[in-house]
Formats: structure tokens, sequence, C-alpha cells
């Protein structure tokens, strides 16, 4: 499904929230805060594009990948990695090819 994806899908959905699946009881919210394309097609054949999600400054995230849920999408698994952390939390990025 991931390659069905594009920056389209997710350009609705900026300012809404994913949770992020730790465990059975274990959840975590992130906020979509930034869709961004590159103009370059990848792989698959799609626009290249990028997904910044905002999450509470700890528990902070290590780079793996995530089971995300969303209503609209059902879970999907993303690979998500911390970039920086900033007043209001840590910002990880997820990036299409």
């Amino acid at each position: 499904m991931l390659d069905k994806l594009t920056k389209e899908s997710f350009e609705p959905l900026k300012g809404s929230v994913f949770t992020v699946r730790l465990g059975e009881e274990t959840t975590l919210p992130l906020e979509l805060i930034v869709v961004a394309g590159n103009g370059l097609r990848g792989t698959a054949s799609r626009e290249q594009f990028s997904l910044h999600f905002r999450g509470h400054a700890t528990p902070a995230l290590v780079q793996r990948t995530y089971r995300l849920e969303h209503a609209q999408f059902g879970a999907l698994e993303i690979f998500l990695v911390p970039i920086r952390r900033d007043a209001d939390g840590m910002i990880y990025e997820a990036v299409f090819t």
C-alpha cells in the first residue's frame, strides 16, 4: 500500500494526529506537520516526498519502522527518523521515494 501513497494522499491530513503503536497497550500521538515534495520522480513513478511529524519530547523514538494508525488510512508501517528537537517536542521524518 505504501507504494500507492503520494504527497497528495497526505496533504489533507496535515494537522491531524497519527497514533504510533509501540506495544499492545502503549501508543504515542504524532501530529503530521509538514508534507513536502521535491519534484523528483522515484522508483514508484511518483514524486518523492517527505512527511514531518511532531511528537512529545519524551519518550523520543529511535530510528526504525513503526506502525502508525490513522482513521483514514488504517495502519501503515512507516520508517521514522528523529531529525530534531524543538521547544514543542521531537520532529520525525518519513521519506518516500
